[in-house]
């Protein structure tokens, strides 16, 4: 009997276990920060923190854009140059997450490149509209679409009651929120006029 047991025991720990639900992580390292549950006109949030706090992967994924030039000028003020460096990627549950106003981000971090969660994608800063500003990390969540939807890439889903859950170490998925706001809006809504 003993022996059997040792068996079956030894089989449990050699089966791989079911593929968990996605791990999210807060997304920013390591930092003291602050956010407000508002945005001015679109679904994001700021998250401050002192320049050089590591902005990193809130999930599994893969990088999706990457933009390490900061070509905002104001005027004219072009909402896809607003963001100055940022990156952005798509996470395992679907849902595109993307942060901007970096001061830097790793070479190793290009297009296509698997991340998992809490791997750093770049410092915090103040470029693109942030020049000027206290150093704060623009963080959006919204769907995959083609380069330069810059309007949805910024953020399309509210975020801070999945940052508050990920900050307490919750699981908490916007996929489904993502998914009913693309039903509502179109999976390319209309450019904003400004």
């Amino acid at each position: 009997m003993l022996k059997k047991t040792l068996v079956v025991l030894l089989l449990l720990s050699a089966t791989p276990s079911a593929h968990a639900a996605p791990v999210y992580v807060f997304p920013v390292a390591n930092c003291e920060v602050n956010y407000a549950r508002a945005h001015h006109d679109y679904a994001a949030t700021d998250i401050l923190a002192k320049a050089g706090c590591k902005f990193v992967a809130p999930i599994n994924g893969v990088v999706d854009e990457v933009n390490r030039v900061d070509t905002w000028r104001s005027p004219p003020n072009l909402g896809i140059t607003r963001g100055g460096l940022s990156v952005s990627i798509i996470g395992e549950d679907g849902v595109r997450y993307y942060g901007s106003h970096l001061r830097s981000i790793p070479l190793s971090i290009q297009p296509g490149v698997a991340v998992t969660a809490g791997r750093i994608l770049g410092a915090i800063g103040a470029t693109g509209s942030a020049r000027g500003t206290s150093p704060h990390l623009h963080f959006g969540i919204s769907w995959p679409t083609p380069p330069d939807t810059w309007w949805v890439r910024r953020g399309e889903v509210l975020p801070w009651k999945y940052l508050d859950a990920w900050k307490n170490g919750n699981d908490l998925s916007p996929a489904k929120a993502v998914a009913a706001m693309k039903a509502k809006v179109g999976e390319i809504p209309p450019e904003p006029k400004k």
